[in-house]
């Protein structure tokens, strides 16, 4: 049991002790399991059981007859994440990149097949892209793009290319789902992504992957420039601030997580949690209309 103190509720105590068992079971546990483990007394225990239940937090499972948590519990979490602003955690990293690079800094996250812009910094004097907050931006052909999908599970790569398609816009574009999936690699060796004018000819990115407590890639950063800038010799030191970027937001959406007490849950099933946390952004409407930007 947890120290006491002055404003200590047992009966609240043992409950929430109670979830915290029964969500680290994968198979449940039955009443007698509970009472067991936690030494607790029945009566408690089939009270605060009826409670939960009553509640939607947690279900007996009429086969098995154990007691389990419910998808209830995960909503919980998933609204506490709202709290954690991506945007704000990563708002001192872009501006830095920016300022170190004297490029435009992009951070995206991936939604329904595509990536989703959710912020943008341009340093002063620096020609504005014709991208904006909420655009989407193309998976295959973009440094945010390729960051994001290279950490993805292979079979959901294989899925998003079989529903979505490897639209050309150049002869830069990679179209082969066999030479993408090399690409992918190549990324995950790397740490890094670079969209070679792949989307639009004279423009080039580097994007790197953001990652949860987890080990999830939750989002991606880039800087955006023109085929001079991004090149050469230069595409090592940027590639190089680039991740420092990247891991530095990492750092800051894990610290925020552990903070709160948070861990995103695993996914169950067909329940599909979104790449992001939540909060910042609408659902963007899908259209391919627009053309992607990096």
């Amino acid at each position: 049991m947890r120290q006491a103190s002055k404003s200590f509720v047992p009966s609240l105590e043992r409950g929430l002790i109670i979830l915290e068992v029964l969500a680290k079971s994968r198979a449940g546990l039955s009443f007698s399991q509970v009472t067991r483990q936690l030494a607790l007394p029945k009566s408690s225990v089939h009270c605060l059981l009826r409670t939960f239940e009553n509640a939607g937090y947690v279900y007996k499972d009429a086969v098995s007859g154990k007691y389990r948590v419910s998808l209830s519990i995960c909503e919980l979490a998933r609204q506490a994440l709202q709290g954690i602003s991506l945007r704000d955690q990563a708002r001192n990293p872009l501006r830095k990149l920016a300022e170190q690079t004297g490029l435009t800094v992009h951070l995206a996250v991936m939604e329904q097949g595509s990536c989703v812009l959710i912020e943008k910094v341009t340093p002063p004097g620096v020609p504005r892209t014709a991208t904006w907050i909420r655009k989407q931006l193309a998976l295959h052909c973009t440094a945010v793009g390729k960051a994001l999908l290279a950490f993805l599970p292979e079979s959901d790569t294989e899925q998003l290319i079989a529903n979505h398609g490897l639209i050309r816009y150049n002869d830069n574009t990679i179209c082969s789902a066999r030479q993408l999936k090399q690409e992918l690699q190549t990324i995950r060796v790397k740490g890094y992504a670079l969209d070679d004018e792949e989307e639009e000819i004279g423009v080039c990115c580097i994007g790197a992957p953001i990652f949860n407590g987890n080990g999830e890639a939750i989002a991606a950063l880039s800087i955006v420039g023109d085929a001079q800038q991004i090149s050469g010799e230069a595409v090592s030191s940027l590639q190089s601030a680039v991740i420092r970027a990247a891991d530095a937001v990492s750092g800051q959406v894990r610290n925020a997580q552990i903070e709160a007490g948070i861990s995103i849950p695993e996914r169950i099933g067909h329940v599909n949690w979104p790449c992001y946390l939540p909060g910042q952004i609408e659902p963007a409407a899908l259209s391919r209309t627009a053309r992607p930007d990096c």
